[in-house]
């Protein structure tokens, strides 16, 4: 008797990790366009977590609550390619319970918020498997939090983007001021610092290099020319 044997094909997986304000986003968007791959920003999916957080009315400190909360609701968290209608400088589209809220997430309030929310079990519990069976299903590029550690550790290309704190936080800045916040850059770079700090040195998902990814440095580099350099990398491996 002869069985037919269908064997999936192998997805292709670009793994980025690295502090806030590294470029990972607007990099991770434009090599997947590049190479035709799905962009997976878990960062966001994380912030969504922060902002429906907010919008119950809990403290980012109150573990319990936000677990709870996580359980008895299960949120929904979509992200898609933007149509032409969202293209106004989003990386992608994100949805909260069917609601777009991907300028929402973007706020600085929000940005504390995730950095504590993120230290959780409950929390990485249930983005992990989300992002995960994505990176199953077809080629992505995924960056955000633990992508290269915990969430796709047998990526086919694990990359750990960094660059100068000052410089980080000059394109932070830039970035904020653009959508109209009010904001010092001598705060931003405050809170730059602070949050590689606390990223780094908590006890939970702390921020770390995995011990086979590519230590890329983006300082004085623009966006497109980290993008080429990945691609050619990406090229080189296949």
């Amino acid at each position: 008797m002869w069985y037919d044997i269908w064997v999936m094909e192998k997805t292709f997986q670009i793994a980025i990790d690295g502090p806030v304000a590294a470029g990972k986003g607007t990099t991770a968007k434009m090599v997947a366009a590049r190479l035709g791959y799905l962009y997976v920003d878990t960062g966001a999916m994380y912030r969504c977590l922060a902002l429906y957080t907010k919008q119950n009315n809990i403290e980012f400190s109150d573990e319990q609550k936000i677990a709870k909360l996580l359980e008895e609701s299960s949120p929904k968290v979509e992200l898609s390619i933007p149509s032409e209608t969202e293209k106004d400088g989003r990386l992608c589209t994100v949805k909260l319970n069917g609601e777009d809220v991907s300028w929402q997430i973007r706020t600085e309030e929000i940005s504390s918020g995730v950095s504590v929310i993120t230290q959780y079990s409950g929390v990485r519990d249930y983005i992990t498997p989300l992002a995960r069976e994505i990176g199953k299903t077809q080629n992505v590029v995924m960056e955000g939090r633990e992508i290269t550690t915990v969430v796709l550790p047998d990526a086919d290309l694990k990359i750990y983007m960094d660059a100068d704190p000052k410089e980080r936080a000059m394109r932070r800045h830039r970035e904020l001021m653009s959508r109209g916040e009010d904001v010092t850059y001598q705060a931003v770079y405050d809170q730059l610092v602070e949050r590689d700090k606390r990223d780094s040195e908590r006890t939970i998902a702390p921020l770390k290099k995995a011990k086979n990814a590519w230590i890329l440095d983006t300082t004085g580099m623009t966006i497109d020319q980290v993008a080429q350099v990945i691609v050619a990398k990406v090229e080189e491996m296949k």
